[in-house]
């Protein structure tokens, strides 16, 4: 079976050879082609050069087209910072006071930042290999924008002192978004939504109600009219806002290595599909092949019947330098595993291995 056909015999309760698996593959793309991270910059032939490259490679089940967070941020002002070899990261936010978010205007994808490139790389992506694997743009959730729009600690504090601008920054935030769906949609591919700020780590569940919440469905709902399905993924503790990811709309919950798989299948496993969540750093990074495979069947373990479906995954994107031998590993565990499920057989297997 190839991916989509794959989710489609999974969707449609038919045998399968295997749960779906994504390890999540950002700018590891760049070693198996060889190049430096910094070289996508710009450039979207070689971005979907690489991503094409490292899911002939795997095999995995979902390309994810992805450099970073930043890129509507990028695109609306803020200033980000590019190593040679590294993962881009934040410099400095495009305002730093709630006066100045008049001046904000949504983005163009077709013409600001990054984005027309990154864009280029999904059309390429998807024309190259679209006919038989699930291709995904990366789009950042309003919330975490608007954070990088005006900085963290800023926005955070507007949450207690402005709500009103919090909701402005928001808004326009949203619209940029919007836009910027609407152009992955037109080059075939899915968006796949990250909010990493909304995470509890970073708010009470009661301003993700208010500040997060609300633009996400939105932006769910305008995705859903266009006939495609949603993957939403928080960043690290959000067991207290699962019922409000749920409400969003989005059909799939990614979750992070720092929740608990079972948990989240007992609390809104009969509204969405669970996928995750072996640990990106601890294991993914820095443990063995054969930690790994441990992980995988943890994972499966636990979501396997999940009532609306389960896809193996990394709890969030892998780091660079990910050995090629673990995302190797976590595949050939999700093949030996098979489908359907032996629970009892996998449990001697954790047994045999502790």
């Amino acid at each position: 079976m190839n991916s989509l056909e794959r989710f489609a015999a999974y969707a449609r309760g038919e045998q399968l050879d295997r749960l779906p698996c994504v390890p999540i593959v950002g700018n590891t793309a760049a070693r198996v082609l060889g190049v430096k991270v910094s070289e996508f910059r710009g450039n979207g032939k070689l971005l979907a050069k690489a991503h094409v490259a490292a899911y002939r490679r795997f095999g995995y089940d979902v390309i994810r087209i992805f450099t970073d967070l930043y890129t509507q941020a990028e695109a609306m002002g803020a200033r980000v910072h590019y190593p040679d070899d590294e993962t881009a990261y934040l410099a400095a936010p495009a305002i730093h006071s709630a006066d100045q978010i008049p001046s904000l205007k949504p983005v163009d994808p077709y013409k600001d930042g990054n984005l027309p490139h990154h864009l280029e790389a999904m059309e390429r992506v998807y024309q190259a290999v679209g006919k038989e694997v699930v291709v995904n743009g990366a789009l950042t959730g309003p919330f975490t924008t608007a954070s990088f729009l005006i900085g963290t600690e800023n926005l955070v504090r507007l949450t207690l002192r402005n709500p009103a601008a919090v909701h402005e920054l928001c808004e326009v935030a949203l619209q940029g978004a919007l836009a910027y769906a609407r152009g992955i949609l037109d080059t075939g591919c899915t968006p796949s939504i990250t909010d990493a700020m909304c995470s509890s780590t970073v708010i009470s569940p009661r301003q993700f109600k208010e500040f997060g919440q609300p633009y996400l469905k939105r932006l769910v709902d305008f995705i859903h009219s266009r006939g495609r399905a949603v993957t939403l993924h928080i960043c690290g503790k959000t067991q207290p806002i699962w019922e409000a990811m749920a409400d969003t709309g989005a059909d799939c919950l990614s979750i992070d290595n720092a929740a608990d798989l079972e948990q989240a299948k007992v609390r809104v496993g009969h509204r969405v599909r669970l996928m995750g969540n072996v640990p990106p750093s601890e294991i993914m990074l820095q443990g063995t092949p054969a930690q790994v495979r441990a992980a995988v069947r943890r994972c499966i373990l636990q979501a396997h019947d999940n009532p609306k479906g389960f896809i193996v995954a990394s709890g969030c994107s892998l780091a660079v330098e990910t050995p090629y031998a673990n995302i190797d590993a976590m595949l050939a565990a999700v093949r030996e595993i098979g489908w359907p499920v032996h629970a009892e057989q996998l449990t001697k297997d954790e047994l045999t291995c502790a």
